[in-house]
């Protein structure tokens, strides 16, 4: 095999590579996304309960103890 033959076969697995992470990494993006907005949703439910004055229930000691 000639060293361009070699080189070629061996660029081409490496942008295989970079275009498999590349993929990943938008993957990984969308699902950040998806992510905070899940969270920010969870956050102002919490302070919308906050705000309204609900609690939890007191953490009590059972009486066994």
């Amino acid at each position: 095999m000639s060293d361009i033959v070699a080189i070629e076969e061996r660029l081409a697995h490496l942008i295989r590579a970079v275009d498999d992470l590349s993929d990943e990494v938008a993957r990984q993006g969308r699902e950040m996304a998806m992510l905070r907005a899940q969270l920010e949703r969870l956050v102002q439910r919490e302070a919308e309960r906050e705000a309204e004055g609900v609690r939890a229930a007191p953490i009590d000691r059972p009486p066994h103890w």
